[in-house]
């Protein structure tokens, strides 16, 4: 049982780690640089990583700054606002990402500034070869440990959540961090921080904090609960000279908020 419940936080710590250091911060934010070298190095990392459910960097990019852009209104790419529900939230979201990846809509030139493209690596990492070719390894790896071990086979409950590892990481925050949690500023948008100590998302949970400061490649350090682990990896990145973190100054138009005492989870 071991072995599987390994392998299952292994992939989804690693796919987390490429969706926010590679299309997250980099792609969409532009957070820090890297050689072009390198950046075809982490295309690769993260279709290794993601998989069955790897994501473009072009694609995740521009649909990212244009939630950003239009964070809660009707043009919003994922907004619990206008979504009855989760999963019409991630089908909608889904739809308008394949749209842009395909080219089948217009795109306004500032969402798809400097965003990294590799559209004949991303064609064949996206195809539905590559996707099945994955997802049949998982259950090839499933099979094995199952026969071999004798366990469970409740086990084989955790196979759609490798399938869809990378929708799975975008509707815990693109829902419930716009639904539950605190603030620690006051912004146009309903972002929240998810959770006080982020175990779970490697530092995406402390949304509100990355809605007030876009450009800031911290995501915690607001609260001394607010530890970002990607930004920890990032700092050894910057200091081995892989990326070169970019220095900018906060606007300081937002307002910084203290959550209620003893309702830090409360729904916002």
């Amino acid at each position: 049982m071991y072995v599987i419940i390994a392998f299952f936080i292994i992939h989804w710590y690693t796919s987390l780690f490429f969706q926010t250091f590679f299309l997250h911060r980099y792609a969409a934010h532009q957070m820090f640089t890297m050689s072009k070298g390198w950046e075809k190095v982490f295309f690769v990392l993260t279709y290794i990583f993601q998989g069955s459910n790897y994501l473009s960097a072009y694609g995740y990019g521009i649909m990212h700054r244009m939630h950003h852009a239009f964070a809660d209104t009707e043009e919003d790419p994922h907004s619990p606002k206008y979504s009855p529900s989760l999963f019409a939230m991630m089908w909608t979201t889904k739809n308008i990402y394949t749209d842009i990846c395909k080219g089948k809509v217009e795109v306004d030139p500032k969402f798809t500034k400097n965003v990294p493209e590799w559209h004949s690596f991303d064609k064949i990492a996206s195809s539905w070869y590559s996707r099945l070719g994955w997802s049949f390894a998982y259950i090839g790896f499933y099979v094995y440990c199952y026969s071999t071990f004798d366990l469970s086979p409740w086990i084989f409950l955790l196979l759609p959540i490798h399938f869809l590892m990378a929708p799975v990481h975008g509707a815990i925050i693109n829902w419930f961090a716009h639904i539950y949690g605190y603030r620690n500023f006051e912004v146009s948008d309903t972002s929240t921080n998810f959770l006080p100590f982020d175990f779970l998302m490697m530092g995406e949970s402390y949304h509100n904090n990355h809605h007030a400061h876009g450009s800031r490649p911290n995501f915690g350090g607001i609260r001394w609960h607010e530890i970002d682990p990607t930004y920890i990896v990032i700092k050894i990145l910057d200091a081995t000279g892989v990326i070169q973190l970019k220095k900018k100054k906060s606007s300081g138009k937002e307002k910084a908020t203290e959550p209620k005492k003893g309702n830090v989870a409360a729904a916002v």
